[in-house]
């Protein structure tokens, strides 16, 4: 496989890794090391990648493995997911105020969630990635990781229905 072809094979996931990393690595500068490092390993593998049925998985798979070794080196306690693909077409004032609000609140919430959690309300809800998909990137059964994801956003609805009804017993 020549860099053309490599280029074409990555192209569509390339950005998908990188937002991975950020969400793990919170910084910028480590998820673009973390990127590079995983592309890097991949075109190592170029001969050998016509072997893998999704190459999309195999690298979200090394992505999460690679940060969350980093993770563990630096002993990083603390995993931020932070959702920032979030645009809206000219809203009022007053609306944008109250949707960062939620946001922030949302991401704070996210932060609270065990591990396991974030990382597939991440890849699920905000990767857009199918069951399939995050229980080969992430080693489990489809079905733990539903009950999973079902529990992170219980938890989630559960907080913001209390932030907003605050005051209006």
């Amino acid at each position: 496989m020549n860099q053309n072809e490599f280029v074409l094979l990555i192209a569509p996931f390339k950005d998908k890794v990188f937002r991975l990393a950020k969400r793990l690595l919170i910084s910028t500068e480590e998820a673009e090391d973390a990127t590079q490092e995983v592309l890097v390993k991949l075109w190592n593998k170029n001969g050998s990648l016509d072997g893998y049925n999704n190459v999309e998985a195999f690298a979200m798979t090394m992505t999460k493995n690679y940060c969350l070794d980093q993770l563990k080196s630096k002993r990083a306690g603390n995993l931020k997911t932070v959702h920032t693909n979030f645009t809206d077409k000219e809203p009022s004032l007053d609306k944008k105020v109250e949707d960062d609000d939620s946001l922030n609140w949302v991401e704070k919430i996210i932060n609270q969630l065990p591990e396991q959690q974030r990382l597939i309300i991440q890849m699920r809800d905000i990767e857009q990635y199918e069951f399939e998909e995050i229980a080969k990137i992430l080693e489990m059964n489809e079905t733990a990781i539903r009950v999973s994801l079902s529990r992170g956003r219980k938890r989630i609805r559960e907080f913001m229905l209390k932030t907003h009804s605050y005051g209006l017993q």
